[in-house]
């Protein structure tokens, strides 16, 4: 697995952000997750899951792999899977982008296609999950990396994305990451915990996310909250909560990409908007890092168009925001 595009995966930069929070007291570094060849931080957790199985003889050329994703995890897959040989099935519902189905149907990933939801809870990712154990009692030696149970899934922030953010800045005292399947924040957050750092770890989830214990509500955005609660999620790791609305979600990555030149995912806004929240409390000369998940290319539909924000969020708008995002 040495070589190729797969070596360009991991060690991204870490960038000073000199304008959002310039006159904060504090300092804000981002890492940019979404600089990995897949666009995101998922290649990180892919590549692990796929080199261990690949490794213990699970898996090899010919295989076929088959994964549940919104997006992220199954583009970083599909790249993975056509490198070393193998095909690829991305489980999906409609709420997948279509930018995200072009990207994976280049990468020569076959689409499976969940039409509804689970009629017992309403969630659509019960139904991708049943769906792919369908696919894995019909297709003989397929495999499911299990993104949300496999352990390498965090493994893989612990061993590199942490290490590398605490080599290149000494000291961290507030780390922000978005949650989904909580692999990223529990990987960041053990080595953390195991090399006795003082890091505040701060999660930041969507409204009306399930994931602390919220009331299930809408959220237009994938990757960042979930239906359930997670495996992978464990709160004792955790030091603050921060719930961000789609608005804020908009606002963040609006003012990431004015400010600082950043075109960078939804979860990326609502990190900066968590910031913002956090602002007051915040200790001068504190050392912040942020995770900057993905890429803002695969948002131009929703968080970068003006029509598709006045047409979902018109109403959850004040007329100084929509000032503002109008600029």
């Amino acid at each position: 697995m040495n070589g190729g595009i797969l070596s360009a995966i991991g060690n991204t930069p870490l960038i000073k952000l000199n304008h959002l929070f310039q006159k904060s007291g504090f300092e804000v570094y981002a890492k940019m997750e979404l600089l990995n060849p897949g666009g995101s931080a998922k290649d990180r957790p892919a590549l692990r899951m796929i080199r261990e199985a690949w490794k213990e003889g699970i898996i090899g050329p010919g295989t076929s792999v088959i994964e549940s994703s919104s997006g992220n995890m199954a583009i970083s897959l599909a790249m993975i899977c056509k490198v070393l040989g193998m095909r690829f099935i991305s489980v999906v519902d409609p709420r997948t982008t279509d930018t995200n189905l072009q990207i994976l149907k280049a990468l020569d990933a076959k689409i499976d296609l969940v039409p509804g939801p689970d009629p017992e809870t309403g969630e659509f990712l019960p139904a991708r999950l049943n769906r792919v154990q369908q696919l894995l009692a019909e297709i003989p030696g397929s495999y499911w990396p299990n993104q949300y149970a496999n352990p390498h899934n965090y493994l893989s922030h612990y061993h590199t994305t942490m290490k590398e953010i605490v080599a290149e800045l000494g000291r961290v005292d507030y780390l922000f990451c978005s949650v989904s399947t909580c692999g990223t924040i529990r990987g960041l957050a053990e080595y953390a915990r195991d090399h006795g750092l003082r890091t505040q770890i701060v999660a930041v989830d969507a409204e009306g996310s399930a994931i602390f214990g919220g009331n299930k509500g809408q959220r237009r955005f994938p990757g960042l909250g979930a239906g359930i609660v997670p495996p992978f999620c464990r709160t004792g790791l955790i030091d603050r909560i921060i719930h961000v609305s789609d608005s804020d979600i908009v606002k963040g990555c609006r003012a990431l990409a004015r400010s600082e030149s950043v075109l960078a995912g939804a979860s990326s806004g609502g990190i900066i908007a968590a910031v913002k929240k956090m602002e007051p409390e915040l200790t001068p000369g504190s050392v912040c890092a942020v995770i900057l998940h993905d890429k803002g290319e695969r948002y131009l539909d929703t968080v970068y168009s003006d029509v598709w924000i006045q047409s979902q969020l018109g109403r959850e708008l004040s007329a100084e925001d929509r000032t503002d995002l109008g600029r």
